[in-house]
């Protein structure tokens, strides 16, 4: 039996956007295949995988604001005919054998308030997406994800967990919270020993959830693709920080307690600096090619992108094995600057994966060994037409 062929497809079988950046009012009809979007540069094809990106957890593939988000009005349209800044994103989703009914934006006037529906029913938490949905997704901004700052590394790092484990978002956003609190304190001169000892509890407890979390998350992904993925090399990663020296040779409740009391004596300095010094915002994700032992920081732009690819298949994999389905795969310009042999490859297992892949380019050509197992569609001027 094929590996696709043991789990459940899950595929965006309608999507409908209103007032989402460039679109007024489009739908988008499709089946369980990979979607290629064609278009020439600025004709909102990344637009469409943003709006997918909203179906899970979280700010979406550009983090934009969502009041942003919303379609902005033209010289030729009155003012009656827009939205302020609401916008909405609806799809149809079949997961196996069940259908699911999505909706998500943020009505006019209502700022940076996100409204969620699920058959119809109005969820209080984003979480309630991550039990139902999944994706992952590659952008040109992420080619330089080894070149730049730890935190967009710990962000890819989280997504991928959160696709593996939907709860992890929780911690997550508790930690970032009390963080954000502990720093206006100090910041303000409100040194009350009580109450930041109350944050600091919070964030030594969900801090050290998430450190062991990305850990034992990056630890199996190591496994997988140390040896390489397709024609995608291998690579060799780790998480690196002062909580994952501490993870490896003391128990979780210890940590936990050392990073309380860490917290707590850095508070003077933490003063100064505006920041607090110690937490798992302060770890970073290392990758080494395993077939040359270069840090992928060091490799060339092409191997870069390679290993990126070859930990978001893993990534993928993984996630089809513990979840019963592989993940949407949002892949924008993904197909530019792969050679013919790692295109190939990419498809084959985009193939063995059974996902749905929304793929855009502006070359069609890059495309065509896909045959008919993908659907096309071609984007322009705030249009979406099946070709």
């Amino acid at each position: 039996m094929a590996f696709a062929d043991q789990f459940d497809r899950l595929a965006v079988k309608r999507l409908s956007l209103t007032d989402f950046r460039c679109y007024r009012q489009i739908r988008i009809e499709t089946d369980r295949r990979p979607v290629v979007l064609t278009g020439v540069n600025g004709a909102g094809k990344t637009n469409i995988l943003e709006a997918i990106s909203f179906l899970i957890p979280g700010r979406g593939l550009r983090r934009a604001k969502l009041a942003d988000i919303a379609r902005r009005q033209t010289a030729d349209e009155s003012p009656d005919t827009m939205s302020a800044d609401g916008w909405a994103a609806a799809a149809t989703l079949t997961v196996g054998d069940m259908n699911l009914e999505i909706g998500t934006g943020c009505e006019a006037g209502g700022g940076n308030k996100r409204v969620i529906k699920i058959d119809g029913s109005v969820k209080k938490s984003q979480a309630e997406l991550g039990r139902y949905t999944s994706a992952q997704w590659l952008t040109p901004q992420m080619d330089r994800l080894f070149l730049e700052g730890a935190s967009g590394r710990r962000r890819f790092v989280d997504q991928l967990i959160c696709g593996l484990d939907p709860e992890h978002a929780g911690p997550v956003a508790a930690y970032e919270h009390s963080m954000r609190s502990r720093n206006k304190l100090l910041r303000e001169g409100k040194n009350d020993p009580a109450w930041l000892d109350s944050i600091e509890d919070s964030m030594a407890r969900h801090g050290i959830a998430i450190a062991a979390r990305r850990q034992a998350a990056v630890n199996r992904l190591r496994a997988v693709i140390h040896r390489g993925y397709g024609a995608f090399p291998g690579a060799n990663i780790a998480m690196s920080g002062a909580l994952e020296n501490w993870l490896e040779s003391d128990p979780a409740l210890a940590v936990e307690d050392r990073l309380r009391q860490s917290l707590s004596e850095s508070r003077s300095q933490d003063i100064e600096s505006g920041a607090s010094s110690f937490g798992p915002h302060k770890s970073d994700l290392a990758v080494y090619h395993s077939g040359t032992g270069m840090e992928a920081a060091l490799c060339s732009t092409g191997e870069q992108k390679a290993l990126l690819i070859g930990i978001v298949l893993a990534a993928a994999r993984l996630q089809t094995e513990d979840r019963g389905h592989a993940p949407l795969l949002l892949l924008d310009e993904i197909a530019a600057h792969l050679d013919e042999t790692k295109r190939q490859s990419l498809f084959e297992i985009i193939a063995l994966l059974g996902a749905q892949a929304w793929m855009t380019g502006t070359d069609e050509n890059f495309f065509v060994p896909l045959g008919s197992g993908a659907q096309r569609f071609l984007v322009a001027d705030g249009a979406v037409e099946a070709v």
